[in-house]
């Protein structure tokens, strides 16, 4: 590779593997304000702990490295198409090293490129600037908390806020029902990033651009720093708190951005992004494709290695249960919402095309009794020929609604691992079947690679590596039971609430 392209790599490398300094503050303020023996500080102790096992592996925080979105700004002069060619190959040398999921599926097809690379994918925003340098800023943003990206039309009616008018004031209802609606769907506590006009494309790529601002800053709008105020204030207030599992923290960082509109339109968006907030960038010597400096490295830097721990217990009132797969009808009924479940022997991932799959043919395998994992492993074979999982976090649950109770029931399938919880069709087939459905941390992707002891077998491979039905092994695989088999759901109770919080909002605060 040449210098170029070395440092792209290098970029692309230290963005999935190792958050920002501004982040991991973020993530630590959150940790200490977290009553101890809650399900939100075992998740927070899990997430650290995840943190900490991605900088000493240098593998992926998070199994799903997104859609690669990269800024460049470059000298007048400068040939871009080079730094486009440099990127391209570099994406194609990480996806190769596992530092990458292959992500590039034909949207026609629903094939798999296996490289990263596809019709728009990697995305590239050129722009010139009177700089003597290159300035490369590359965001990692994953499917879960790119579907919980939201786009209003003011006027509107907001569901426990009322009337969002065309002012300041609507804009912040908006804001705040944008963090209800994602609950831990996206991977709360999580960031957002709002933009405020333009149209509807502009609007979202204002959104987006928020989230290259560093978690700190102060914005030089009075108003905007006003706004982001309040929403990191009370948005913090419903209760969702981290993967929704309700807590202090529910939000991390919140910046808005504004630009003009036309008469007609008025759009505020919305871009949500998860805890694993991969974002980094690099200013290059513009002759020589040198990598000159790491851009959002101020300030202190957390290692949370050195405060390493095992993962914080909840309060002695829950329960721990240990499972060994295959389970039994009566097993699951015994489990209740709240309950921690470490699970040993076999499960199958299985995510939308496995789901589709099985709702119209037989399974490849005997699922009696058996787990299904919502997940989409970072896979590497080694040289001969074994696989092995680099990383393996949750997938969101709620994309599989259609088919779960259904497919639960045709091939007695008596739990389902993923994270955000599912929907009514779900938990009533919980109860009639006897099903649980088990709440991973969304984005611990190492933690729970670690928990993979074997790969044992791999089926339906022609649908990509992400989501093939890999046969896995595991020891202590740890979750929480958030909707049981006697139609209780831990995620109905958290919106329920968090919808009653909000509702405290709905009278005007900006003028």
């Amino acid at each position: 590779m040449d210098k170029l392209q070395q440092s792209m790599y290098k970029l692309i490398v230290e963005t999935s593997t190792r958050l920002p300094k501004d982040v991991r503050r973020a993530v630590a303020r959150a940790k200490a304000s977290e009553s101890a023996g809650t399900r939100a500080a075992m998740s927070l102790s899990t997430i650290t702990n995840n943190i900490s096992m991605a900088d000493v592996n240098v593998s992926p925080i998070c199994q799903d490295t997104g859609l690669p979105t990269f800024k460049v700004k470059t000298p007048v002069g400068v040939n871009q198409l080079k730094i486009k060619a440099a990127i391209r190959a570099a994406i194609v040398e990480a996806t190769k090293d596992g530092k990458l999921r292959p992500n590039s599926v034909d949207s026609l097809t629903g094939k798999n490129s296996g490289d990263n690379l596809g019709e728009g994918v990697p995305v590239i925003k050129f722009e010139q600037w009177e700089k003597d340098y290159i300035d490369v800023r590359l965001i990692l943003k994953g499917g879960g908390c790119e579907n919980k990206n939201i786009q209003y039309s003011l006027p509107c009616e907001l569901e426990g806020l009322g009337r969002a008018g065309r002012d300041l004031d609507g804009i912040r209802k908006c804001i705040m029902h944008s963090v209800y609606q994602a609950q831990g769907q996206g991977c709360s506590a999580g960031f957002i990033g709002v933009g405020i006009g333009g149209d509807r494309t502009s609007g979202y790529e204002l959104a987006k651009e928020q989230l290259f601002r560093s978690v700190e800053d102060v914005n030089p709008n009075e108003d905007l720093r006003k706004l982001e105020e309040y929403v990191m204030e009370n948005a913090n207030k419903l209760g969702i708190g981290t993967m929704g599992f309700g807590g202090e923290t529910t939000l991390l960082g919140c910046k808005v951005g504004v630009m003009h509109r036309i008469p007609a339109s008025f759009f505020v968006s919305v871009a949500y992004n998860c805890w694993a907030y991969r974002r980094l960038g690099i200013t290059l010597d513009a002759e020589t494709g040198d990598i000159k400096d790491w851009l959002y490295n101020e300030g202190e830097e957390i290692d949370f290695s050195k405060e390493q721990e095992e993962v914080q217990e909840v309060k002695s009132e829950t329960r721990e249960v240990v499972l060994q797969a295959p389970i039994t009808e009566e097993q699951i009924r015994e489990l209740k919402v709240g309950d921690v479940v470490k699970i040993n022997g076999r499960m199958f991932t299985g995510r939308d095309a496995i789901h589709k799959h099985l709702s119209e043919n037989d399974a490849p395998v005997d699922l009696n009794g058996q787990v299904i994992y919502h997940c989409g492993p970072v896979m590497l074979k080694d040289e001969d020929g074994n696989w092995h999982v680099k990383a393996a976090g949750p997938t969101t649950s709620i994309r599989e609604e259609p088919y779960q109770g259904d497919i639960m029931k045709k091939f007695g399938i008596r739990a389902v691992i993923g994270k955000g919880g599912m929907g009514p069709k779900t938990l009533a087939a919980l109860k009639e079947h006897g099903g649980v459905y088990l709440n991973a941390i969304g984005g611990a992707a190492q933690y729970y690679a670690d928990c993979i002891k074997s790969v044992d077998g791999v089926d339906l491979m022609e649908f990509g590596i992400p989501e093939a039905m890999w046969h896995l092994s595991v020891e202590g695989f740890t979750a929480v039971v958030t909707m049981d088999s006697h139609g209780n759901s831990l995620h109905e109770d958290v919106d329920k609430s968090s919808l009653e919080k909000l509702e405290q909002f709905k009278e005007r605060v900006f003028a």
